[in-house]
């Protein structure tokens, strides 16, 4: 049978929790240490019995790695979501392509995603994006700059804008 293997870190935002496929790929990770609610957003598809970890060797490494100020140590772990859609699909990929210390705005999502019209549809994306930081929802703010929403609360999002924002700042 295949499982998922799980930990919850301490991290300066909070707990963060991930849930990672036997191969390596990162199927949901979240500021909050509940395990079952987190198992609850990865696809059904993609769902398994969680065995909990204390370390996940390279998973756990690339985020403390960011944490400590590589905030590209998150850029080759690999990432596992499911859709119906294939524009949510096609844009979470693009989300991993935004740059630490440069948030994008959701109109501006939307364009790199090849749809500048689906402003909602970009919105969209980032809130049923079960892989917190490592699909980067938290570096899209809305049209006048304002945060907008965080599904880990606001305080998490301006953590880690502003932990990228010191690092980046040259």
């Amino acid at each position: 049978m295949n499982h998922l293997y799980g930990t919850t870190m301490t991290t300066p935002a909070g707990p963060f929790t991930v849930l990672v496929s036997a191969d390596g790929a990162v199927r949901a990770a979240a500021f909050d240490g509940d395990t079952e609610a987190l198992l609850a957003r990865v696809h059904p598809r993609l769902r398994a019995p969680v065995r909990l970890r204390s370390d996940l060797g390279p998973i756990t490494a690339a985020v403390r790695s960011y944490l400590d100020g590589e905030l590209a140590a998150l850029d080759p772990v690999p990432v596992e979501q499911h859709t119906d859609g294939a524009f949510m699909t096609h844009a979470w990929r693009v989300l991993r392509d935004v740059k630490p210390g440069e948030p994008i705005t959701y109109t501006a999502f939307a364009t790199l995603a090849g749809r500048p019209a689906a402003v909602r549809a970009a919105a969209t994306a980032c809130a049923r994006n079960a892989v917190a930081l490592f699909v980067p929802c938290h570096r899209v703010l809305r049209t006048d700059g304002g945060l907008g929403g965080y599904r880990w609360g606001l305080d998490v999002k301006k953590w880690l804008l502003g932990h990228e924002r010191r690092l980046t700042a040259s």
